[in-house]
């Protein structure tokens, strides 16, 4: 029976750390992004995120998006520094057509950090992609 199961590989959908000045409270921020860069709108995206390490863990977080259009990107949530300690991962599920799919990001521990943003052409913004 599970040979009969796909699961088709996600592609062109991306997460990344940025690091951006907010004009609100002019602070400059961590904030986490999913990147659309298909052709196609993804739709009913549910995001769970949590914080791990071998002594600790996170609650997990949740986040839904209706809709997110194709070659776009939406903020999903801000990150404290504290967090950077710890490995943060990212299960991303969501429905192409009426495909259902999903992928897991992951930031490791101690790798985002101000030495190590890259600029990402999709948000015009400094940041760094999770693997």
């Amino acid at each position: 029976m599970k040979k009969d199961i796909i699961i088709p590989e996600v592609t062109h959908v991306e997460m990344a750390i940025v690091y951006e000045f907010n004009d609100v409270y002019n602070t400059n921020d961590w904030n986490v992004y999913i990147i659309n860069n298909k052709k196609v709108d993804l739709e009913m995206m549910v995001i769970v995120s949590q914080g791990f390490s071998d002594t600790k863990t996170t609650s997990l977080l949740r986040k839904k998006l209706d809709k997110l259009p194709a070659n776009s990107f939406a903020k999903i949530e801000f990150m404290q520094p504290e967090l950077f300690k710890l490995n943060n991962r990212f299960q991303v599920t969501f429905f192409e057509g009426n495909t259902l799919h999903e992928k897991t990001f992951l930031f490791n521990k101690d790798t985002v950090k101000e030495g190590a943003l890259r600029m990402i052409p999709e948000l015009k913004k400094r940041g760094i992609l999770a693997s």
